[in-house]
């Protein structure tokens, strides 16, 4: 078996026991990695002035893949989002993130297979915002009243959503190509087209023009989004692969993971034309960070993402086999598991988790 550079991104919070955690399960797996450390969160701001150094970009870079564990992001103020700005830098425009049941996670269902493709690169997202009271930001209120472009009240803080012809094509053409070579038989986009015309309506227009290079072989329709989440609620098999533009496929892999166990099992990959980045959906709970209190899955997860992606799908379908060996069994299983499935027995700490996962791959 050939031996793979991949970079690692430990991230901070609970990210530094869950990436710990997830290479002790690669290595039982059998896969031959060699981990290249690169470092990226608020520890680095004070060493290097910026919370994603350089050298983690070029490092992701030059080895093509990297997983990461959970960066802390700060709410309302101070830096930006390290992976939206990882993702901008490296292209990552498809954020792909299946949602699938496991027998003993709590899920509200006990059958769920979809999978999410969000665009990656633009929307909300893309991070062009006006801070209340400045300068330009009133005259951008001015254009916009001198426009009729309606009513912005003067203390407003503004974001523009950008949305294009270039990456919606992109992103639908993914998921359409996805679910042919997965034999996977409908995609299904998500919008707001009724409401915001020229952004959603661009990206309805541009899917429903791919989705006819696909007719008679993959089925295609399109939901609103607040319909599309009622129906996620109500029956979730329904659907198969679900394309998104950005902060809508943020907010349903959130709810996807929610009807199969939380987001301790939901992993989610990050990819572009020369890049790959695998991460756990979830954020990094420093409430629990040092405690061997946090639940690995969705790294470990994460990483048997990666092994299909390196080649290595055997190793990545032991690392399944063994989760859902392990679930399936109910003895050894993190606090947040205990709680979804409603179980009164003592919650396994990360390493005994980790621990049952290793034996159930090596034995």
């Amino acid at each position: 078996m050939a031996k793979h550079t991949v970079t690692l991104i430990p991230g901070d919070g609970i990210g530094i026991e869950t990436s710990a955690a997830m290479q002790r399960v690669v290595e039982a797996s059998g896969a031959e990695i060699e981990w290249e450390i690169a470092e990226a969160g608020a520890s680095m701001v004070e060493a290097c002035g910026t919370p994603l150094p350089d050298s983690t970009i070029e490092a992701v870079r030059r080895n093509g893949v990297a997983i990461k564990g959970p960066v802390t992001t700060p709410v309302g103020e101070g830096f930006r989002s390290v992976n939206v700005a990882l993702r901008q830098a490296l292209d990552l425009y498809v954020c792909l993130r299946p949602v699938l049941s496991i027998p003993g996670a709590g899920g509200r269902y006990d059958d769920v297979d979809l999978v999410i493709v969000r665009e990656n690169s633009e929307d909300l997202y893309a991070g062009i915002e006006f801070e209340e009271g400045a300068d330009e930001t009133r005259e951008l209120i001015e254009f916009c009243r001198s426009a009729q472009a309606g009513a912005i009240r003067p203390d407003s803080g503004i974001s523009i959503k950008p949305v294009s012809v270039t990456a919606t094509r992109n992103i639908v053409r993914y998921a359409f190509e996805y679910a042919l070579e997965h034999g996977r038989s409908k995609v299904t986009a998500v919008h707001k087209a009724n409401i915001m015309k020229h952004t959603d309506g661009l990206f309805l227009r541009v899917a429903r023009e791919v989705a006819k290079r696909y007719e008679g072989r993959i089925e295609f329709d399109d939901r609103i989004i607040d319909a599309f989440c009622m129906n996620m609620v109500i029956d979730p098999t329904q659907f198969d692969v679900i394309v998104f533009p950005n902060l809508y496929g943020d907010i349903a892999s959130d709810l996807g993971a929610g009807l199969v166990g939380g987001l301790g099992i939901a992993p989610g990959a990050n990819i572009g034309d020369g890049c790959a980045v695998f991460e756990a959906v979830h954020g990094s709970a420093p409430d629990i960070a040092g405690k061997n209190l946090a639940n690995p899955t969705a790294e470990i997860l994460s990483a048997a993402m990666m092994l299909d992606h390196l080649g290595e799908t055997a190793c990545a379908s032991r690392i399944r086999k063994a989760v859902c060996q392990v679930y399936a069994e109910g003895a050894v299983l993190t606090a947040d598991i205990r709680k979804a499935t409603g179980s009164t027995h003592a919650a396994a700490s990360c390493t005994e988790f980790t621990d049952a996962l290793v034996a159930a791959l090596t034995s």
